[in-house]
């Protein structure tokens, strides 16, 4: 059987231990006119007052004269919803189900659904090394971590159409993005970008940096891991990179990281957020803002080669929690 640590799509958890614990798996599908965003996020949540697993959705679209369709739900089952296999990995929850190849989804609340099939293309994984398994370097092998973090599909292919309410949204040539969390809690502040919607088609960036508890303390860590031309640049904690914060408020970031061979300057405006829930020990009760439509501006330097590089992103999902 594949090993977790270095398969972080599989389930992490264990349904027969008590909690708190959660594991939510995100899946970003965007059209190729750039108008339309829709993420799911199927889910468990093991609290001992209120076990359940759930599919949280949110979904924006761009119409004629800059109108803006904006809606988030948490739609909730009971525990014995949840079903999965390993390998290959394939996720139910409810009658949606997700897999490596397919999202197939079906969910009614109130008098709104999404319902349809949308097939992912091969997935453009991260680099791994023994030392450095996923995303989070040596610091996945390390337990109880209050929240592990994998990078699952920096940017692939998607194709289908999505009922979404009233209207049918076509995704055929659009792109996806797929991550997932899990542990007893997300971070007490952290800071997430995302975008693989830059002016160069194969350009994808995703960057975290949070307040991390470890052995009665804290640090702050970050993980930046940026594909420009083929090539994949990893700045992070574990890796001895710098991380400069120029500017923080709730709609705009600045920020620059950098390491021996490159440095990378992030400047990233939140737009059109939805509400999303996170989890904490007790539940899936912390409210919090995710930007699903921001812009990414990119100035990447490569010390070795003295090649520079500029790009914007759009569709970019920022949420800044502090």
């Amino acid at each position: 059987m594949a090993n977790k640590v270095t398969h972080p799509i599989m389930f992490q958890g264990d349904l027969k231990k008590q909690g708190p614990y959660f594991e939510g798996w995100y899946f970003k599908s965007v059209s190729a006119d750039e108008k339309t965003v829709l993420s799911l996020i199927p889910g468990i949540s093991l609290t001992e007052e209120d076990p359940h697993c759930f599919i949280q959705y949110s979904y924006v679209h761009s119409g004629e004269a800059l109108e803006k369709e904006l809606r988030t739900g948490y739609i909730r089952y009971p525990l014995s919803a949840f079903q999965y296999n390993q390998t290959p990995f394939v996720l139910k929850v409810g009658n949606s189900v997700f897999s490596e190849t397919l999202v197939s989804v079906h969910l009614e609340e109130d008098d709104f659904r999404i319902e349809g099939i949308l097939k992912l293309g091969p997935f453009q994984a991260v680099k791994r090394t023994p030392m450095s398994p996923s995303i989070m370097g040596f610091f996945a092998y390390i337990p109880n971590m209050e929240c592990y973090h994998g990078v699952i599909s920096m940017n692939h292919a998607i194709d289908g159409t999505v009922a979404i309410g009233t209207k049918t949204r076509d995704f055929t040539g659009g792109k996806g993005y797929l991550e997932k969390d899990w542990g007893t809690s997300f971070p007490e502040e952290y800071v997430w970008i995302q975008c693989n919607h830059f002016r160069d088609e194969g350009t994808s960036l995703f960057f975290s940096v949070a307040k991390i508890p470890f052995r009665g303390s804290s640090f702050e860590g970050f993980i930046c891991n940026f594909i420009v031309e083929g090539e994949e640049y990893r700045f992070a904690t574990y890796n001895r990179s710098k991380f400069t914060l120029g500017l923080l408020t709730d709609d705009r970031i600045e920020i620059e990281v950098s390491h021996a061979s490159a440095s990378l300057t992030i400047c990233a405006e939140v737009l059109h957020g939805g509400a999303l829930l996170a989890p904490t020990e007790q539940g899936m009760n912390k409210l919090i803002k995710e930007g699903l439509s921001g812009i990414v501006t990119v100035d990447f330097s490569d010390k070795k080669t003295g090649k520079n590089y500029h790009d914007v992103g759009n569709v970019a999902g920022i949420e800044v929690v502090r």
